[in-house]
């Protein structure tokens, strides 16, 4: 590259002059400008006038500057990526909650949360848990899902005041990590039956298989086996920091975050082999119950449950006594299913069931047969019977409040024996309309009426009329049966 070191030439190589003149004139320097990705040429200053044209590399390389460019974007592309991929994940913890019973909609919501955790890839599933029990076949649905599980399971006990009963414990007990909030109990999983009493040999048989099953749950987590089988066998129950003596749980945890604190850095050991928690700084990621779980859970209560059948038997009985009506017939059947669907999760006594359905039978006989209201009394009686019984357990939450049952019989009472009466006044009613609706009319005779025939009057219309009787024109006579459009007529007596 030439370039002249004349101090003009280099303020005209900046781009500062396009040309110019020194003091002397016979010294001249001309330099010609062009754009900078174009080659550039100098027109060097000679002391003669005389001007050469020397051409040199330009200072920008268009190719160069290209690639430069295209290297400085894929930079800044690949960098940011770069540092998110090496960077560690954000760790989360996912929980959701269970209270109530357990049964096949509880089941199914912790099982699709276990399926959950594992493709979000979760450092552990915590279940805050509230329960007085359930069903036996829901329980076991649980357990294996959360044996299978790859993602730790810890079962919570909270908030304070909760417990974990009956089936509560054996969920508990197959937890990676089990915690209990302060104030919270566990126990008593003495096996109840659903419908009815069992003898003493299917109890002992039922009581021997939970004992075996929540002695392996205990076994394998490394908990208190002779404690978990007097839960079952003796149905004994324990304080939070009894249970954490006696190894039935883990720890103690006063909150969510204190349980997230305390558990960082235990390993446990899940169906894919051992894992170390990190949770000190996972994100807690809630997932509640949707709107569906929500419905079913509630119909399950026994109160729902009771209150289903009977809007379900009101609904039965009101479009029989009326036909035609469709809508009390179709909100009764859905009451029913809905009821029946309960009472598979629920310990029902058949006996109270037939209780109660017969009390609707007297509710439903004080109307045809003449009783003075014994009837009604003894449907009355049944029916509270019946509720008391329908639902037997030892544990409270399967029994129906007396501040439902009284009023819930006397309104069924009331309802049948009014519907049915105004049902059973309608059928008796005499027909206002049609041929039957002729039978028992009075009219006057308008001409002499023999077997032969004759006309009559009756609300001011003629008919054609016969009587086994002469009947005189101008008397009086009463419709006694119909025939097509000839009325069948007797002498009006009196």
């Amino acid at each position: 590259m030439v370039v002249n070191s004349h101090p003009l030439c280099r303020l005209s190589y900046l781009g500062i002059v396009d040309a110019a003149h020194f003091k002397n004139e016979t010294d001249r320097f001309y330099i010609k400008k062009v754009p900078c990705l174009s080659m550039t040429y100098v027109l060097h200053y000679l002391p003669s006038r005389t001007m050469r044209e020397e051409k040199f590399e330009p200072l920008y390389n268009e190719p160069m500057a290209r690639k430069l460019l295209a290297s400085f974007i894929l930079a800044c592309l690949i960098l940011p990526a770069a540092i998110i991929l090496s960077a560690e994940p954000l760790r989360q913890v996912l929980v959701i909650r269970v209270s109530g019973v357990i049964n096949p909609v509880s089941s199914e919501f912790i099982a699709r949360s276990i399926a959950k955790a594992q493709t979000m890839h979760a450092e552990a599933l915590v279940i805050e848990l509230d329960t007085p029990g359930g069903l036996d076949a829901s329980m076991r649905d649980i357990v294996k899902e959360m044996t299978r599980s790859t993602v730790p399971v810890i079962v919570y006990v909270s908030p304070g005041g909760a417990r974990a009963a009956s089936a509560g414990v054996f969920i508990t007990l197959a937890a990676h990590i089990a915690a209990m909030a302060p104030g919270t109990n566990i126990g008593a999983a003495h096996p109840v039956s659903v419908g009815g009493k069992m003898d003493k040999e299917m109890s002992d048989k039922v009581t021997n298989d939970a004992a075996a099953y929540i002695r392996s749950l205990a076994e394998k987590s490394g908990r208190n086996m002779t404690w978990a089988e007097d839960a079952v066998r003796k149905s004994v129950s324990a304080t939070e920091n009894e249970a954490l003596k006696l190894r039935v749980i883990d720890l103690v945890s006063k909150d969510l975050t204190s349980l997230m604190q305390s558990v960082d850095g235990k390993t446990v050991k899940t169906a894919e082999g051992e894992k170390t928690l990190h949770t000190a700084q996972a994100a807690v990621v809630s997932n509640e119950m949707g709107i569906r779980y929500k419905i079913l859970n509630f119909i399950t209560d026994p109160s729902v449950a009771y209150m289903l059948m009977l809007l379900g038997f009101y609904g039965l009985f009101f479009e029989l006594t009326n036909p035609g009506a469709i809508f009390p017939g179709v909100a009764g059947g859905i009451f029913l299913i809905l009821a029946f669907y309960s009472f598979q999760t629920l310990p029902v006594n058949y006996a109270g069931l037939a209780l109660i359905i017969f009390a609707v039978v007297l509710f439903v006989l004080e109307v045809k047969i003449v009783s003075h209201g014994l009837l009604t009394i003894g449907g009355i009686i049944s029916m509270v019977f019946g509720s008391l019984m329908l639902f037997e357990s030892p544990d409270p939450v399967y029994r129906i409040s007396l501040a439902i049952i009284v009023p819930a019989a006397l309104i069924t009472a009331l309802f049948f024996t009014v519907t049915f009466r105004l049902a059973y006044r309608a059928l008796k009613r005499k027909p206002v309309t049609g041929s039957e609706g002729l039978v028992g009319l009075e009219g006057k005779a308008v001409e002499h009426i023999t077997a032969e025939g004759g006309m009559v009057s009756l609300h001011g219309e003629l008919w054609s009329a016969v009587s086994d009787d002469d009947i005189e024109k101008g008397k009086g006579i009463v419709v006694i049966a119909v025939s097509g459009l000839k009325l069948k007529v007797k002498k009006k007596e009196g």
